[in-house]
């Protein structure tokens, strides 16, 4: 009777061990499935961020080169249209500037040629939404500024008192540089890039009051030139100031940009 009241103690022993075993091993088997849960969704996210980080070095690099690329163009376009108006003494050469958009895309399509596309994200997709809303802003806005000067200048000569026209004519540049820092510094705070904010808000806060207080024409009468330099060079000052700010908007930042590994 004894042993067999020792035999059944020592049995439910034994199964209350292999019970006590069973629970920690699936404690364990728990434990190790919510380590590799978290490792997992640890390491998703590290290369969520690697290939997030890897895109926007691309769209940077890219980026960089294309600035470059239209700031010497659109220096390019100033330096010919300052040429062209001081021989021609013709203002209406200024339309070549309409020609930009074409000049860019077929000079960037020649540089870029072999070199490897950049993959489509979401950096690179708002990067390029930036630049085609600023060319169709500035592409309208300019168009547009030339027919109503050309009504003002019209209304003038009408009711022979040309102040009408010097009163009420735009002057598109200082409204274009100002857009064109804008897209700059938009897309610069974009790619985490403290060159392009910075040249996007000096070349474009810079240009326009440098034309809106009319320092250019101050200046020129400082020099207290003859009339008729006088007049020479103020045909062509928007080229100069043009060429300048996009120098330090575009070209710059692209340059810096470009040259980054």
């Amino acid at each position: 009777m004894k042993c067999a009241l020792s035999d059944l103690s020592a049995g439910g022993g034994r199964g209350t061990k292999e019970s006590s075993t069973t629970f920690l091993l699936i404690i364990k088997t728990q434990k190790t499935m919510e380590e590799n849960n978290n490792l997992t969704a640890e390491r998703s996210l590290e290369i969520i961020t690697e290939q997030i980080e890897r895109s926007r070095k691309s769209v940077l690099k890219d980026a960089g080169l294309s600035l470059f690329i239209s700031g010497l163009c659109i220096i390019g376009i100033a330096l010919l249209v300052s040429i062209i108006v001081l021989f021609t003494h013709n203002t209406a050469y200024y339309l070549l500037y309409v020609l930009v958009p074409l000049l860019v895309w077929a000079v960037e399509r020649y540089v870029k040629r072999n070199e490897p596309k950049v993959p489509t994200s979401f950096i690179s997709t708002m990067v390029d939404k930036t630049w085609q809303t600023f060319g169709i802003f500035v592409l309208v806005f300019f168009v547009l500024s030339i027919l109503f000067n050309k009504l003002m200048l019209h209304d003038a000569f009408v009711a022979d008192n040309m102040q009408i026209y010097f009163q009420n004519r735009v002057t598109p540049l200082r409204i274009i540089l100002l857009m064109m820092g804008m897209a700059v510094t938009i897309n610069g705070y974009t790619l985490k890039s403290r060159w392009m904010v910075w040249c996007g808000i000096i070349g474009g806060i810079g240009g326009f009051f440098w034309d809106s207080f009319c320092v250019t024409e101050t200046l020129l009468a400082w020099s207290r030139l003859p009339l008729e330099q006088y007049g020479t060079l103020q045909s062509i000052a928007p080229n100069v100031i043009m060429a300048v700010f996009t120098f330090i908007g575009l070209t710059l930042p692209g340059w810096m940009l470009k040259r980054q590994k």
